[in-house]
């Protein structure tokens, strides 16, 4: 079974932030991608989104979250620095899921995470960039979903 994914993110203003998770989505293989309430300004994103993602990849750009839409059965998870949220190594991805982030100096809305299904994060000290968040949890996604076996006992790749 092909499980996929979607990316997003909340009042996003930095172009170049948001063409990073939209280029790093690309390759991580996403199936859509979406903003809700992005800044205007977002547009430039086409400056840092080297690999044409648009050309590629989906992109809802929602005004308001009750505008919002996700396939049936897609779970969405928002990705946040919450005393309750799920740390990220130990959390089960969905099979199909939509992640969100959230605006750079700030959290996602009371609302939004109302409707997220669960919250991670990821176990750092404090917030990152929301381009390295984005990286960070396809990769994890990656990992989990990719059928790779499991890690070899003694530094280094596996013996063939």
């Amino acid at each position: 079974m092909r499980y996929y994914f979607g990316i997003g993110a909340e009042e996003i203003s930095k172009p170049m932030n948001l063409g990073a998770l939209m280029r790093t989505a690309h390759a991580f293989g996403a199936s859509f991608f979406f903003t809700i309430n992005a800044h205007p300004k977002v547009r430039e994103a086409y400056n840092a989104d080297t690999s044409r993602s648009f050309d590629h990849v989906p992109y809802y750009p929602y005004n308001h979250i009750d505008e919002m839409q996700l396939p049936k059965g897609c779970t969405l998870v928002g990705v946040e620095l919450t005393d309750d949220a799920i740390e990220l190594p130990r959390f089960k991805h969905p099979n199909g899921a939509a992640y969100v982030f959230g605006r750079e100096r700030g959290s996602i809305s009371p609302e939004l995470q109302a409707r997220c299904a669960h919250i991670v994060k990821i176990p750092t000290k404090f917030a990152l960039n929301v381009g390295v968040a984005g990286a960070l949890v396809m990769y994890d996604r990656m990992l989990v979903h990719g059928s790779y076996p499991a890690r070899p006992i003694m530094p280094g790749g596996p013996k063939e």
